[in-house]
């Protein structure tokens, strides 16, 4: 053996017919190649163990030599998985139903939220052969029992390969005409490892440690803080970890983030980790955030949630609205290390397993005939340009613009869109993009650009048929734009990154993200603006202040006495000749807003009516979860000259709501335009 005694076995994706090699570095590999087993410098091979499904009397196993799975019959749910010399990594002091199991969060019409962990009534085998076993656990929805159950039926597959480390999941949900109407907040699988083994935590390079654990959060363990997913550990089996705050909102990433995470063993060394090979069945787009794994030494697999966004993106489907949606398939995979063997390659080896997967995607192997194999899909290429006349006269190439297909909708309606599939991917530098393996359909072409404002949508629908391949040619993107900038604040990225991150309060850490990319992730920083700005609120001056030190990340509610107070930011800045006959534009974008109100007054701070009020806007939360970013928002403000005078001017930004502390706005960029120009186009010299 060879690199550290680092084992893989990889399965055969693809057209599931050739001979499938891979090899990184010295990393020593098992590779499955044409039905063969072969170990590097050994000098023997031998083919892997077929698949076998064993059939108890309330289970059932599937054993592929490398690992056997064991689920509940008819439930479907995972009770064990053995692979190496761990009986079960999952955790064997919880009750059956609750290691490793598919769930949702519901709620009827008029109704309360309802908790259901999916357990089926019906089990069947769909494929058994030597190569591939493919199980299916379903429940039927039964109009007798109205609202016993969600108004779905759901079929939960799970298939193991031969020679795979590892096993797939995924479901088919589906509503019916005549059916009543739900809400669907949440549908994820969940698998709960064992506590006494599985205590390392991996879901980026710069975002793994050492976790507390599970009985860390129970009482006289832990203190209580300001929402129930975060407590300071006060006594921690393991007192390194004295004092830091535990939340799994800490953990969250973005969708096109969370590929693989889980968890690794020390002794044995062993690896369990989620793979999503494709983010076509989330919702919410690329950018929408997501829990991935978290103490309780507990990996998800999130497909639809709430989370940083609320109920802009929770479902509703009417009676009688028919709904099919498969989710998954995602990959369980195990891997192990020699005795001596650093263990933490077996993370590096999981990113190369994810990076297999993501090239097998969409697999070939599911059964169902709902989801389509890449015979079935179509693709789409282009590039994207930005026309903006007031940064020159040329097209801008979009340098890494977000482009993808969603559901027809209005322009932006992508990132609350829930109920079906999207398709993204990234620009080249020269704005080039290329999505393949798109489902077919009807969609709309979407894209945004970092560096500019705004949306783009184009003005025709897309039709994906089978084997098609469209060539978009040249598409325009034109940002809002009416004038030259007169001045900025921030960048235009969908994000509040930019601004000013706190320390956090010293009793309340998370060591891990001291002097990181992600300092936002510490809990309690919303109480840290009434300690920088104890008496007035925050003050920025244009060509003085440095939106990186002076502009707070978020515009929250200060704490005075017993109570909470509204806060009212200022921007000053001088003019030297107002133009009192024209309309300047301000444009305000938001990277977050949390039952918050944005309102906006011009050099008078106590006018009865603002010129600009949101009204209530966003559910998104994002203070309270650790998030620098929700929902986008897109303000354009007319000012008029009227209002601006020659020398020092102000605007008020007033987030007056105040009923909690977690409500407030996230600035994402901010630019006042001087009225517009009439020979824009032939002036290259206006610049932002």
């Amino acid at each position: 053996m060879t690199g550290g005694g680092l084992h893989r076995i990889i399965g055969c994706f693809g057209d599931c017919s050739g001979t499938t090699t891979q090899t990184h570095g010295d990393v020593n590999d098992n590779l499955h190649c044409g039905g063969l087993v072969r170990r590097e410098n050994d000098s023997l091979t031998m083919p892997p163990a077929r698949v076998q499904l064993h059939s108890l009397d309330r289970h059932v196993v599937m054993d592929n030599g490398i690992l056997q799975v064991t689920l509940s019959k008819p439930e479907g749910i995972v009770t064990g998985v053995q692979y190496g010399s761990i009986n079960n990594v999952l955790e064997v002091l919880n009750n059956e139903s609750n290691r490793g199991y598919w769930d949702l969060h519901w709620t009827p019409p008029g109704g309360k939220g309802i908790f259901d962990v999916i357990k089926g009534t019906d089990f069947r085998v769909i494929v058994h052969t030597e190569e591939q076993a493919e199980l299916s656990f379903t429940r039927m929805w039964d109009p007798s029992q109205e609202w016993k159950y969600i108004p779905l039926n759901i079929d939960k597959r799970f298939v193991m390969l031969r020679g795979s480390s590892g096993f797939y999941s995924y479901a088919i949900y589906e509503h019916l005409k005549e059916w009543p109407g739900f809400d669907l907040g949440e549908t994820r699988i969940t698998f709960k490892l064992r506590k006494d083994k599985f205590q390392y935590m991996a879901i980026a390079d710069n975002r793994q440690r050492f976790m507390p654990l599970p009985d860390d959060r129970l009482a006289g363990r832990c203190q209580a803080l300001a929402y129930q997913e975060a407590v300071l550990l006060v006594n921690p089996k393991a007192q390194e970890l004295k004092g830091e705050v535990d939340d799994k909102y800490q953990y969250s990433c973005e969708n096109k983030d969370i590929q693989v995470h889980g968890w690794i063993s020390f002794n044995p060394p062993v690896g369990f980790w989620q793979i999503t090979p494709s983010n076509e069945f989330r919702t919410g787009g690329p950018l929408k955030q997501n829990l991935t794994s978290h103490v309780g030494s507990t990996t998800l697999a999130m497909f639809h949630s709430s989370h940083y966004a609320g109920k802009d993106l929770v479902p509703r489907f009417e009676a009688h609205e028919p709904w099919k949606k498969v989710f998954g398939p995602v990959f369980i995979y195990l891997n192990s290390a020699s005795s001596g063997a650093d263990p933490h390659w077996l993370w590096e080896d999981a990113k190369i397993q994810m990076m297999a997967e993501v090239q097998s995607w969409p697999y070939c192997f599911p059964a169902s005939e709902d989801f389509p194999k890449v015979e079935d899909r179509g693709s789409i290429c282009g590039r994207l340009l930005v026309r903006d006349s007031y940064v020159g006269k040329d097209y801008i190439l979009a340098n890494g613009a977000y482009v993808g297909l969603a559901p027809p909708g209005e322009v932006g309606s992508w990132q609350r869109e829930c109920k079906d599939y999207q398709f993204w991917t990234r620009s080249d530098e020269n704005g080039y993009f290329f999505i393949k393996h798109v489902r077919a359909g009807n969609y709309n072409l979407y894209a945004w650009v970092p560096g500019f404002i705004g949306d783009y949508r184009g003005d025709f629908g897309v039709t994906i048929t089978s084997g098609c391949d469209i060539d978009m040619g040249d598409l325009v993107y034109e940002p809002p734009r009416d004038g030259p900038t007169l001045w900025e604040i921030g960048i235009p990225d969908r994000s509040a990154a930019e601004f000013y991150v706190p320390d956090p309060d010293p009793k309340y850490i998370n060591k891990l993200f001291v002097n990181h990319p992600d300092r936002f992730r510490q809990y309690g920083l919303w109480d840290r603006y009434a300690d920088i700005y104890p008496d007035e609120d925050l003050v920025y001056t244009v060509g003085v202040s440095n939106y990186s030190k002076d502009w707070f990340f978020a515009q929250v509610v200060r704490k005075k006495g017993d109570n909470l107070v509204g806060t009212s930011w200022q921007i000053k800045f001088k003019l030297e000749n107002a133009d009192r006959n024209a309309t300047y534009k301000l444009r305000v974008a938001l990277a977050s807003a949390t039952l918050a109100e944005l309102q906006v007054r011009v050099n008078d701070p106590n006018t009865k009516r603002p010129l600009f009020s949101s009204g209530l806007i966003g559910r998104d939360n994002s203070i309270a979860r650790l998030g620098i970013h929700g929902l986008y928002w897109l303000y354009n403000v007319n000012i008029p000259g009227t209002q601006l005078v020659e020398g020092e001017n102000t605007i008020f930004l007033t987030q007056p709501r105040c009923t909690s502390p977690f409500q407030g706005i996230m600035y994402d960029y901010i630019r006042l335009e001087e009225p517009p120009r009439s020979n824009s186009m032939q002036d290259p010299s206006c610049s932002s």
